[in-house]
């Protein structure tokens, strides 16, 4: 899918050790608590965590809490915590959302490691150095703790446990989710990830999370799985049945927007690793049989389709009018599968002349096909149905090898593959072009476009954020 992005993919992962000495005292680690109306337990959870990051974490941190609209005394504790505490500021937020709040102070953060964390406190924060170490190492991507893990141990009631695996399930079935813990309030991510991601994520809510992972995950990221220890918070004051609500409307919204490639996810491409020489070996055949794989399923339904509206159109026309018929539309339906599920492109760039050229082939088919019906014809006088259709089966499974072969070839032609070396991994960009190796990192001046820095380490508060 072609996108107006100022960098095409995202580099290779660095180990981000070796630029922390370029980030001015930055820290590695910037920890965001969300909070609304939390005075009673916001003050524990911080002194707690910062005792845990001073005497365990072994690079610079910060703790941010972000404050989003409380009512309550919240903003002056989270005021006096700034004060008191080393390494400890906080964001205040005049509209609600977790979401809203995550995304405003991750956009604005000089950390090269994002994560945030429930106010509850209720994952062991024991898992939080196994959570950033493969951010840290440049090894993932994003970084996720599972309360659904085989090794994870979890204290909650029956009624959450329920929902929490049903709404698992929903997302496997429905988006195609391989991540096990989608809503566990303990994540992390790189900041380089973060510039490229949350401008796509659109819920400010709690469907924030998922959003952000399903995205990563369809884009090829790496989401690295930390199983917990978590105990559930009896006095949380999440809605359930509101909450459960917004999500199924989001799980609908952003399965409507993967079905039709509206999402730009070739922002978010890597290459295949962090060395040259793993982005070029010679006589590589890239996705071959991922590609077959693809394009049988999508030919085999296609037949179904085309043998079903032969007979439905046999009924009132003639053998060629209601093969031509039945031809067309399964093609237009063949070329538009293909185009997504087999060959991977996105977005509606050369959609049209990839159905026109998808029309060429299937003209190649039309001769095929009615050629061995008039073959028949003129062989046999009237034959039956079922001659007719096994007739029509043996010629189209010729033309659906030529078919196979002029879409690689042709229609969705991968242009790395006249090179000497082919690049190792799935297609992650634009199919319309080829996919190079990583752009140079951006600029300083662009690097500055994308995020503001805070003016003050100690307190801040954006009012009206969105």
């Amino acid at each position: 899918m072609r996108t107006d992005t100022p960098w095409s993919a995202l580099p290779a992962r660095d180990h981000l050790l070796a630029g922390v000495a370029d980030a001015a005292g930055a820290p590695v680690l910037d920890v965001v608590v969300p909070v609304y109306n939390e005075e009673k337990d916001l003050e524990p959870c911080v002194l707690r965590l910062h005792d845990h990051l001073a005497r365990t974490f072994p690079y610079a941190f910060r703790i941010t809490v972000a404050d989003n609209a409380s009512t309550d005394r919240t903003p002056e504790v989270a005021r006096r915590l700034a004060r008191t505490l080393p390494g400890v500021r906080s964001y205040r937020l005049e509209e609600k959302g977790r979401g809203r709040a995550l995304r405003t102070v991750w956009s604005h953060s000089d950390a090269p490691v994002l994560a945030y964390m429930d106010v509850d406190l209720s994952t062991d924060l024991n898992a939080l150095l196994p959570l950033v170490a493969p951010l840290i190492s440049g090894h993932s991507d994003l970084a996720i703790g599972s309360r659904l893990a085989r090794s994870s141990r979890v204290v909650r009631g029956t009624k959450r446990e329920f929902i929490s695996r049903a709404y698992n399930i929903i997302l496997r079935s429905s988006l195609a989710a391989r991540f096990s813990d989608a809503q566990c309030g303990f994540k992390a991510i790189r900041r380089d990830v973060a510039q490229r991601l949350l401008p796509m994520v659109e819920d400010t809510g709690w469907f924030f999370d998922t959003e952000l992972l399903v995205l990563a995950e369809r884009a090829g990221l790496r989401i690295h799985e930390v199983p917990v220890d978590w105990v559930d918070d009896p006095d949380s004051t999440v809605h359930i049945v509101r909450t459960a609500t917004e999500d199924l409307k989001g799980v609908w919204r952003v399965g409507r927007a993967l079905a039709v490639g509206a999402l730009p996810l070739d922002r978010l491409a890597r290459p295949f690793g962090d060395d040259p020489r793993d982005r070029g070996i010679g006589g590589v055949p890239r996705g071959l049989a991922r590609q077959l794989v693809g394009f049988c399923v999508v030919g085999a339904l296609s037949t179904l389709l085309y043998l079903a509206l032969y007979s439905l159109f046999r009924l009132g026309v003639g053998p060629q009018l209601a093969n031509g018929c039945a031809l067309l539309v399964s093609a237009v339906v063949n070329t538009s599968a293909n185009r997504r599920l087999t060959f991977g492109v996105r977005g509606r760039g050369g959609a049209v002349r990839h159905q026109a050229q998808g029309l060429v082939v299937f003209a190649i088919g039309l001769a095929l096909t009615s050629g061995s019906l008039a073959a028949l014809g003129a062989a046999s006088g009237s034959p039956s149905h079922g001659t007719e259709l096994a007739v029509l089966i043996a010629a189209n499974l010729a033309a659906t090898v030529l078919r196979f072969l002029l879409f690689r070839a042709w229609v969705f032609p991968d242009r790395d593959r006249g090179g000497d070396a082919v690049a190792v991994g799935d297609r992650g960009g634009d199919a319309d072009g080829p996919v190079h190796a990583p752009p140079p990192r951006p600029s300083a001046e662009q690097a500055d476009d994308t995020r503001a820095e805070p003016a003050d380490d100690t307190h801040h508060e954006l009012r009206n954020a969105r």
